[in-house]
């Protein structure tokens, strides 16, 4: 029997109210953390790197409750372990807490010895630093932030409901509970105990359709220069390789592997004479560096020649050319390694690289020039003073990557694709260091070296940081974040980690203010804050219609030669772009082309005595190569190897080469090659600066010693 029309509408009103019920929850459960509970602390961030620590700073000073943690004992990750030569990309893209800090560092500079002083001028702006002036930039911010910081606390455990985290235990036997967790390690560790997925390796070409994934052979930077036998018996394979060889097959071009590219410490180093003497391992074996003797009988030294001054007479020393400081393939393990085997692992790259030092300093075979150059060097007695002067911190230049919300790749790279939610930016180029050393054809090679700079900064998005809503809803991920092994290596420089923890923390504050999902954090809300605190979230080129006005060289002061006085040799072309503030008519390029064909040389007398500064006038462009290899003779003696980033645009065009104590009549002679390079190389003319002589320093301040090597301006090898 047919409902009367009343029994009908109520039974539809009472579905009614139910679907609206449904309605009110589903608005509200996007909002909703796990539970309705406020947890002690609001965030927890795991990892006190550089981006650990400004994801914590920014968090207190929006007010909200957190607590960093560190398995370690020292702030600053890389920044303040040992990577002193800041890899910039494009100065104008760092901003925030990033800026802020750099600013710090440069006011440290100018307070302890004087706005005018060298190390000031060592400083580079405030983007080169001694290792302990970082740490304690750190520790101040941290300070001010009235932070707390519990130190010696590895991850031990997670309490997780769901795809919510609701407590992170430590080895030290404490225990956090948080609304939002951030893991800001090196190695994605809370991330992977939280279960949420990742990768680790080389992904293939084809699976993000990119160029410059997976197996990599087309690079020869950082290979052997020269033909070098692999085996313990030269000519004999049935003798077994050399140590530090695999007898893996070379594999297809871009076929995705589980390689990881190679680790080093970034050795700070210092020929003052209080110098600590450089340490002889306790497991020293000299069989290791047989490859490297080859090598060096072959007539190639550059194993040491990345050298990066930094101020008071200390360096940023990293890995260069065929067999340096990457001990490649030593860190297959290391990124899902238990903490006993990951010890292990950073035991060895310590002993491997102090044994380099004493192989190269002490092994009679070694030729006599390489060990008295060797002899100069010790570690500086006042960096990482725990540690017998040698860095804590094991340069981890990629392990996990999340796959999470967004995924960055080569096309966000190269602008292909944009998101529309950024929260820092990226300006370096894409950066892989060798990931295996191989047998190819009868001789060693290594595979896996990456640098490719052609393209302007871009933006990193939101979505990056984010794991999937099903697998975790209170996490963020500034520095493992979401993105393919190429996209990755040009995401994973410094000051880039910095701004992407800053943008976790304020991230994490939001969320943790309203329990909400950190997937469900309103993006208009983080880029207004972000934007309060002056992140830099959009890239805007000079305008190209803009005329700079040509440089007189007689206008300018010291002695200064144009490109059109060099000495050349190879194919250099002539530009006049307008855009380019140019000394004389215009300055030369190199086609970006015939690599290792172009030589550009001046030649001159100094005609007085004293402190003078050599400056290459190179006008920036994105398009510049970011390692142009500059060598400076000095009365016929040849110094070390310059290597300087024309695409870096903070010094204005003017690269400063170094700064040499000099005798009246000293010829002086610098050539500037496009030898392995990865952009246009341009050369607009040489400067030589007479400077005044330098003022003694502060008793407590360390003294300088004299400049007996250039000091290069920003370069390639992060």
């Amino acid at each position: 029997m047919a409902k009367s029309a009343r029994t009908a509408w109520g039974d539809r009103a009472e579905w009614a109210g139910f679907f609206v019920l449904l309605g009110v929850i589903a608005l509200l459960a996007p909002h909703a953390c796990h539970s309705a509970e406020r947890p002690p602390t609001d965030v927890c961030v795991y990892g006190a790197t550089s981006a650990g620590v400004m994801a914590a700073v920014q968090c207190a000073r929006m007010g909200r409750s957190v607590i960093l943690l560190d398995p370690g004992r020292h702030l600053g990750g890389m920044t303040s372990g040992g990577l002193g030569a800041t890899d910039v990309g494009s100065p104008r893209t760092i901003g925030g807490l990033a800026r802020e800090f750099y600013d710090r560092v440069l006011a440290f500079y100018r307070v302890t010895y004087g706005p005018d002083s060298q190390q000031v001028v060592d400083s580079h702006g405030g983007y080169r630093f001694e290792p302990h002036v970082a740490e304690r930039v750190f520790e101040d911010m941290v300070t001010d932030a009235n932070l707390s910081v519990r130190r010696g606390a590895a991850l031990a455990g997670l309490m997780k409901e769901g795809r919510h985290i609701v407590q992170a235990d430590f080895s030290d036997g404490s225990s956090v509970r948080a609304a939002v967790y951030i893991d800001a390690t090196y190695e994605g560790d809370l991330m992977a105990t939280a279960g949420v997925r990742y990768v680790v390796g080389r992904e293939d070409n084809a699976t993000y359709g990119e160029t410059l994934d997976g197996i990599q052979f087309a690079n020869h930077n950082h290979d052997f220069k020269v033909p070098v036998d692999p085996y313990r018996e030269v000519g004999k394979p049935e003798s077994g390789l050399l140590w530090g060889i695999s007898d893996e097959p070379l594999g297809r071009e871009g076929a995705g592997d589980k390689s990881v590219q190679a680790y080093c410490f970034r050795m700070c180093l210092t020929r003052a004479d209080d110098r600590l003497p450089l340490p002889k391992p306790a497991d020293y074996d000299a069989s290791r560096y047989e490859l490297l003797l080859r090598y060096l009988h072959a007539g190639v030294w550059d194993a040491l020649r990345l050298v990066s001054w930094l101020p008071n007479g200390k360096t940023d020393t990293n890995n260069h050319g065929g067999f340096s400081t990457d001990a490649i393939g030593l860190n297959r393990d290391y990124p899902e390694a238990d903490p006993t085997r990951r010890a292990e692992i950073v035991a060895a790259h310590v002993s491997y690289q102090q044994g380099l030092l004493w192989f190269l300093s002490h092994d009679e075979r070694v030729p006599e020039t390489i060990r008295h150059e060797l002899a100069a060097w010790g570690l500086p007695r006042d960096e990482f003073t725990d540690n017998g002067g040698w860095p804590t911190q094991l340069y981890v230049r990629e392990a996990r990557r999340l796959l999470g919300e967004y995924v960055m790749t080569e096309h966000n790279v190269r602008g292909r694709k944009k998101t529309d939610q950024p929260v820092a930016m990226a300006s370096y180029g894409m950066d892989s260091h060798n990931c295996r050393r191989l047998v190819v054809d009868g001789r060693v090679r290594n595979e896996g070296n990456v640098e490719s700079g052609d393209f302007p900064p871009w933006p990193i998005a939101f979505g990056a940081m984010l794991p999937m809503r099903r697998q975790c809803d209170n996490l963020i991920v500034p520095v493992c974040l979401s993105a393919s092994h190429i996209a990755y290596g040009s995401i994973r420089m410094e000051p880039v980690f910095m701004m992407l923890g800053q943008a976790a923390g304020a991230a994490g504050a939001l969320a943790a203010e309203r329990l909400d999902a950190v997937q469900s954090v309103s993006y208009r809300k983080l880029r207004a804050r972000l934007e309060a605190d002056r992140a830099v979230l959009a890239w805007t080129a000079p305008p190209e219609t803009t005329v700079a006005p040509r440089i007189d060289p007689a206008s300018l002061p010291g002695i200064v030669l144009d490109d059109e006085e060099a000495v050349k040799v190879g194919p250099w072309a002539k530009s006049t772009t307008p855009q380019s503030r140019l000394v004389g008519t215009g300055y030369l390029h190199d086609g970006n082309g015939n690599k290792g064909e172009a030589l550009a040389t001046w030649q001159t007398t100094l005609p007085t005595a004293g402190r003078w500064q050599v400056i290459l006038f190179a006008p920036p462009n994105a398009n510049r190569a970011t390692r142009v290899p500059v060598i400076i003779e000095l009365d016929g003696h040849v110094q070390p190897p310059v290597y300087v980033n024309e695409g870096d645009d903070s010094f204005a065009g003017r690269l400063p080469l170094g700064t040499f104590d000099l005798k009246a009549g000293t010829r002086v002679k610098v050539t500037v090659s496009n030898r392995d390079t990865d952009g246009y190389v341009v050369v607009d003319g040489l400067q030589f600066l007479p400077l005044p002589p330098v003022e003694p320093t502060a008793p407590q301040a360390p003294a300088t010693p004299p400049a007996t090597a250039a000091a290069p301006a920003p370069e390639k090898g992060p």
